[in-house]
């Protein structure tokens, strides 16, 4: 298997999400194995003393065996975050983030792709 095979083999699916300044990025990825998991990549522009950008990011690897426990602790988070704060907490969008909402995801069903263009993605660094 190539380099390229392998990279396609790598990289399931993509959702990006547009949050104000930031952007998350779920990877699903398949081991040599075929198994899955998922990587969550928090993308935020910074620009430097010199007024030159760059991307900060942070990566989480998210294992088979871990998805339930991470999406009940999540639940449990938001949860109690709503339950302190009210219902409607973290439901409001800044015009921003709404029009990133409005752009829209296609999946094939081999892969993915994309129409968003996002000047952050890529792979080599994510």
């Amino acid at each position: 298997m190539d380099g390229q095979d392998m990279s396609r083999r790598e990289d399931v699916f993509s959702k990006p999400v547009r949050a104000g300044k930031r952007t998350y990025f779920f990877d699903v990825k398949a081991t040599r194995g075929n198994d899955f998991y998922i990587t969550i990549t928090e993308s935020k522009r910074r620009i430097d003393d010199n007024g030159k950008f760059h991307y900060d990011k942070h990566k989480l690897f998210l294992y088979k065996e871990d998805f339930q426990k991470f999406a009940e602790g999540l639940e449990e988070a938001i949860a109690y975050i709503k339950d302190q704060k009210g219902e409607d907490y973290g439901n409001e969008m800044d015009n921003e983030t709404e029009e990133k909402v409005s752009e829209t995801v296609d999946a094939s069903s081999n892969g993915y792709s994309s129409n968003l263009s996002f000047d952050d993605l890529g792979d080599d660094d994510k």
